[in-house]
Order: C-alpha cells, then sequence, then structure tokens
C-alpha cells in the first residue's frame, strides 16, 4: 500500500476558529488563515493580530504550518496596517506569509529577511518565466494559476527548485486570478481586494445559454500522486468561506489519495458542488463540460449532507501519545519525564511532604496525568518511583503535568523565531511628474491605425508587427510590442520564436502584462514597459518593479486618480484614458463549443441579467478576455500629471480610432456611453 511522502502538503482552509480545528482534526499538514485585513476572503470570520499567538501555538503543538495570507493589493496609506499585520505573523512565528502584492513581498522581506514568502495563485504566475522572476526575488514558493494541465505543471516543475503548491479542490474563479476586474468595475468591490462579488455566478448568456460565466468547482483529488510526480509538493483546498464539515471531508479526501485509495467524492459532491466538479484544465479538456452552475438540487443536497457529516465530525481528541516516568523522593523535587517516541524531556517540581492523611499513589498521579484536554496530547504508559510514606498536592502534581507538556510541545515544534531588521523600511523620494504627458496608441489591428497616428507612440499586439514588419522600417523606432498577458507553457517556444524574429527586425520595446513577460522581455534584451495587469497600486510594488527592470509602468485601473496623484518613486508611470478594458482572462473560452474556433470569427457577446452586451474577444486561440461594456474615457476629467496616457483601442473601426483621439486631445466629453471606471470612485 502506497505510503504518503512526508515531503508532500496537504494544505486547508481556516476562514474561522471551527474550520481550523476541523482541519486539524482531519489530519491537515498546514492551514492558511486571513487576518482582519488584506486577505483574499474578507468575508470569512479570519483572525485578529492579537488571536494569531495563540491560533500558531494550536497549529505548532499538533505539529500543523500555519500561512498567513496577505494576498491583496494595498494602497499607500494601508501599508502601516500592513507592517503591522507582518510584525504580528512574524511575532507568532508563522510559517511563511502568502502574498500577491510585490509591494508588500519587498515590506516584508525589508521587515524580517527570514520569515519564507509564498507567492499567492492571485500573481498570475502560469510559465517557467514567470516562476523563475520569483526564484530570482526570493521566494520560497509558488502557488501556480489554476489553469495549468498536468504536462505544463511538470513542464515549470522541471525548470525551477521552488516548491509548487496547486489547487486540487474548490470554487473556481472563471478568469485567471488577479487578472480579474468584473466584480470592482460593476460594483466597487475588488476580488484583487478580498471583496469580490461573484457577478460571474450570475446568469450571463451567450446567445441562448445560461451562466456562461460560471465554471463547475474544481476537484482533482484522484490525480494527486499524479501531480506529485509532476513536482507538486503542496495540495490546496479553497474554501475559507465554507462550513468546517466541508473542510473535515475535502482533507479526509486527500489524505485517501495520497494513500492509494479513492476520495470520497460523492460526499464532497453533495456538501458543496455547481453541477458536479471538473478536472479539465489539469487533464487538457477545456470544453463546456467546465461550466456548471447551483441548482437547487445542489442546495437541497448540501444540506442533507451536512446533517449526516456533522453528526459523524469527531470533537477535538488528542492525537499523540505520551509516555510518562515520574520520580518521588524524599528531600527532592518531583520529577517528571515525558516522551512522544522521538522527543523527550523532563521537568521538576515541588518537593514532596511527608504524608499525614493520605499519601501519594500511582493512582493518584495518574488520575491527574490523564487531564490533558486542550492538549494535542494523551496519556499512553505511565511509570512511577514513589518512596512510601510520601504525598504531593493535586495542584502540584498538575502543575507538573502542565510544564511537561508544554516543554514537549516546545521540543516537538520549535516556534521560527524571526529577526527584524534594524535597517529603516523602505525610503521612497517623492515623484516628479514631466510638465507634459506623453499619448500613447494601442491598437488591436494594422487596419486601426489612422492618419498621423504615427506622431504618437504606437503599440500593438507582436504578431500584428510581424504580419506588417514596414512598422519597423526606423531602426530607432519607438514602437512597443504587446506580449500576451497570458503565456502558457504550450505556447512558450511560439512566444519565444515570434520575439526572436522581432528583435532582427529591429524592435527594442515590448509590453510586460505579467512577470513572466517581463522575465522573457528582460533575458532577451528588449526595453520592458509595464502593462495594467501588473497591478501596481501602491508605492513600493513601482519600485520593486523598477529594481526588476521596468523602464516604465502603466497603474492600475483599480487605482483612483486621489491615490495615483500620492505614489512616490521615480519610475515614469501612465495610466489608460480610454479604452473597453479587459475585465477577465479566460483560458476556458465560453464560445468554443457553442460556435466552434473554424466558424469564430475572435469576437463573440454576452449578454448579463440586464441584457447588457459584454464583447469577448479571441487572443490567437489561447484564451479570450472579456471586455467592459462601455468604454472608460478620462478625456474631459481631470487626470493626474503623469508621464504617458495610453488610449486602448480594441474593436473599434479606424474611424472612431481617429474621433476618439480628436475628442480626448481636445478635452471634450465624448459622443458616446462612458466610464469613468474606478479613477473617480473609491475601491472597496
Amino acid at each position: 500500500m502506497p505510503v504518503m511522502d512526508p515531503a508532500l502538503e496537504i494544505l486547508a482552509p481556516a476562514g474561522s476558529r471551527q474550520q481550523l480545528e476541523a482541519a486539524v482534526r482531519a489530519g491537515a499538514d498546514a492551514v492558511y488563515l486571513g487576518l482582519k485585513g488584506f486577505n483574499a476572503r474578507q468575508g470569512a470570520l479570519n483572525f485578529s493580530n492579537q488571536e494569531l499567538p495563540e491560533v500558531a501555538a494550536y497549529c505548532h503543538a499538533r505539529g500543523v504550518r500555519i500561512y498567513v495570507t496577505l494576498n491583496t493589493l494595498v494602497m499607500d496609506e494601508e501599508l502601516p496596517l500592513v507592517e503591522e499585520a507582518i510584525t504580528a505573523a512574524a511575532e507568532a512565528g508563522v510559517d511563511a506569509l502568502i502574498v500577491q502584492d510585490l509591494g508588500v513581498a519587498s515590506l516584508a522581506k525589508s521587515l524580517y529577511p527570514e520569515l519564507p514568502v509564498h507567492a499567492s495563485t492571485q500573481m498570475a504566475i502560469h510559465n517557467t518565466w514567470g516562476v523563475s522572476l520569483l526564484e530570482g526575488m526570493g521566494f520560497d514558493r509558488v502557488v501556480l494559476a489554476r489553469e495549468l494541465s498536468m504536462d505544463e505543471i511538470r513542464q515549470i516543475a522541471e525548470a525551477t527548485a521552488l516548491p509548487l503548491e496547486v489547487f486540487v479542490h474548490g470554487a473556481h474563479c472563471t478568469s485567471v486570478s488577479g487578472n480579474c476586474y468584473l466584480s470592482s468595475m460593476i460594483g466597487g468591490r475588488s476580488g484583487n481586494r478580498g471583496l469580490c462579488a461573484q457577478p460571474c455566478r450570475l446568469d450571463f448568456r451567450l446567445d441562448e445559454r445560461p451562466y456562461a460565466l460560471s465554471l463547475k468547482d474544481l476537484s482533482v483529488l484522484g490525480s494527486l500522486e499524479q501531480l506529485a510526480e509532476a513536482g507538486v509538493s503542496s495540495f490546496k483546498i479553497e474554501g475559507r468561506l465554507k462550513r468546517p464539515e466541508y473542510v473535515t471531508a475535502a482533507v479526509a479526501g486527500s489524505r485517501e489519495s495520497l494513500a492509494g485509495r479513492p476520495a470520497d467524492t460523492d460526499q464532497l459532491r453533495a456538501l458543496f458542488s455547481r453541477s458536479g466538479f471538473t478536472d479539465g484544465y489539469l487533464m487538457g479538456r477545456r470544453t463546456l463540460e467546465m461550466f456548471g452552475h447551483r441548482t437547487l438540487e445542489d442546495v437541497q443536497a448540501s444540506a442533507e449532507a451536512l446533517e449526516t457529516l456533522s453528526e459523524l465530525t469527531p470533537e477535538d481528541t488528542p492525537l499523540i501519545g505520551v509516555d510518562m516516568k515520574l520520580w518521588i523522593a524524599e528531600g527532592e523535587p518531583a520529577s517528571l519525564t515525558l516522551s512522544d517516541g522521538l522527543h523527550t524531556v523532563t521537568v521538576t517540581g515541588a518537593v514532596p511532604q511527608q504524608a499525614i492523611e493520605k499519601e501519594l499513589t500511582r493512582e493518584l498521579a495518574e488520575r491527574s496525568f490523564r487531564k490533558t484536554g486542550g492538549t494535542p496530547f494523551a496519556l499512553r504508559q505511565l511509570k512511577v518511583q514513589i518512596e512510601s510514606g510520601l504525598s504531593l498536592s493535586v495542584g502540584d502534581l498538575n502543575a507538573l503535568r502542565r510544564e511537561g507538556l508544554e516543554l514537549l510541545s516546545a521540543s516537538r515544534n520549535p516556534v521560527p523565531a524571526y529577526e527584524r531588521s534594524s535597517e529603516n523600511p523602505i525610503s521612497l523620494s517623492p515623484y516628479q511628474p514631466p510638465d507634459q504627458a506623453e499619448i500613447r496608441l494601442r491598437f488591436e489591428r494594422f487596419d486601426q491605425i489612422f492618419e498621423d497616428a504615427q506622431a504618437y507612440r504606437l503599440i500593438l499586439p507582436l504578431g500584428q508587427i510581424l504580419e506588417h514588419p514596414e512598422l519597423l522600417q526606423d531602426g530607432e523606432s519607438r514602437l512597443i510590442g504587446e506580449i500576451p498577458s497570458l503565456i502558457f507553457p504550450s505556447d512558450e517556444k511560439h512566444t519565444l520564436q515570434q520575439l526572436k524574429a522581432l528583435r532582427k527586425l529591429g524592435l527594442k520595446h515590448v509590453l510586460c502584462d505579467n512577470p513572466g513577460a517581463l522575465k522573457l522581455a528582460l533575458d532577451m534584451g528588449f526595453t520592458a514597459h509595464g502593462g495594467p495587469a501588473l497591478n501596481l497600486l501602491n508605492s513600493y510594488a513601482v519600485e520593486e518593479y523598477k529594481k526588476l527592470g521596468l523602464a516604465d509602468a502603466t497603474l492600475s485601473i483599480e487605482g483612483a486618480f486621489s491615490q495615483v496623484r500620492k505614489l512616490n518613486g521615480d519610475l515614469p508611470r501612465g495610466v489608460i484614458g480610454y479604452g473597453y478594458l479587459p475585465l477577465m482572462k479566460l483560458r476556458a473560452c465560453p464560445a468554443q463549443d457553442q460556435t466552434g474556433c473554424g466558424h469564430c470569427h475572435g469576437q463573440q457577446t454576452l449578454r448579463d441579467p440586464k441584457g447588457i452586451a459584454f464583447t469577448l474577444i479571441c487572443r490567437d486561440k489561447k484564451y479570450s478576455e472579456l471586455l467592459n461594456s462601455v468604454p472608460l474615457y478620462a478625456g474631459d476629467k481631470s487626470i493626474p500629471r503623469l508621464d504617458f496616457q495610453t488610449l486602448y483601442f480594441t474593436t473599434e473601426s479606424r474611424k472612431e480610432c481617429q474621433s476618439v483621439l480628436a475628442l480626448y486631445l481636445g478635452k471634450k466629453p465624448p459622443t458616446f456611453l462612458k466610464t469613468g471606471g474606478l479613477y473617480y470612485r473609491k475601491l472597496l
């Protein structure tokens, strides 16, 4: 029978104390939890900074690692609170932080250089270049994007020494994590801030097909051994907003799978699913079978399963047997030796007295030593050596037991001690804006480029430049080639060939919308410009990307102008001033089986429950993007002084592109419906 490799880890969610205890009871190797702020599940109960030391001690005493999630984007005014959270985590002795924002990662490393930092799936790391970049930055683990196949995970694992973590059960975001802005643009509740309202679960329709943006829950518990063979060491369960019974069943199923036995997926499906489960990404089957929504039958099945499982869920019982040996001699402090088989400790207590009424016996000692409630230990065997005629009070016996168990617990799981750096946290100079911003024009297609557009700095996808090399006739061209936001391992070779060809043609500048693209660009000697999906929302993140080698960066589309004005550092920066913004990036295309790629012209329409149309565009049959229903337009409003403003053209005609530029330059109100996005309102 297969035996679970101790290097492998089952990582369970702990959105509440009840979830935490359920995960530990069920046999999780590690738990991840959030504090009251800056985590991707703000709707969970979470834990306070003050609760963290006791929670960490509870986990460590039971041999369970604890990771604290700080996996959201943060703003400059929040950085002092983030520093407090990092300090609380370090002082509590947690085993790692999980972060999305490179600014937060930078702050953590500057404060506590030895505190491990894991890259959240919110960083959208999905190829070998992205993992390589983080490895070079000193990250200790990467949580890979959910969209990868088994072969792609193996390819990444073969190219890195970093431990890899993948989600194996739980909710499936339709968009690549960290690249979804649908919730924030619709209602101001940002998924990148832990407040996603899940609008993708609404009845978006593609033609007459309902719920076209809702994916079934992920479950690949039957493939854990294959994932381990592919190079994965941590198997993560999603679900900090779900019930403790769900966590119990998911952890138990994971343990069964790693032991070579089939997991009880029927029970898990009954507890919570959306028309069943999918393993489509892992198995390379990106079809309509991946899509599903929560039905009335699902809800009814959950209620029945919860009632059954709650009756079977055990109470918090001791997990570790302890052998004790008590030595009592006249004139000597009482001595108790405790051993769990691997660790042995000895403590001493009060000096026994001459017995007046009742002398100490083995039975009296055992009665006290069996009181191990609230600890992970249970008395397994007791040996005694007690001289006759002596007594020791019950209070002294209890004190001896408590001290011994505390010392044994500490020896089993020493709390990590992280020394705080004596250096000051990151210090940045104020940003000095130019007198006038450069205008950049991003075109989807060559045929959108109108007369006089060459007077401005142009951005085009790599494929469009290759089809029209005349754009590079000027050897000193300022043209920027747009690297795809998503380059999965199966597409790496193709993108590399494109860039090599463009390099020979004279292309010098590229736009990078993902950490992996940035690594690729820098390795090839291009001047790298950062795109909006890098999610730059605070000064520390801006500075970190400058250190990595960015020449300039487009700031996050979720940043209000009132905040953008305050960002420090000297990295040149800009914003998108116009465009149908990409709100989601999807590898599972909702239209793929509906129309077939051969009959699709690269553009489809989805309608929300109100009938509002959203355009879905295809990116070279690799992934698709859902565009906002109306364009962002800031030409008639006050814009902070920055280095550049980009007009982001996607589906517009050449004439429409030219008209938008004229309106924008004239600072005139648009002649079309528009949105100010999040530039003029507060992001939650």
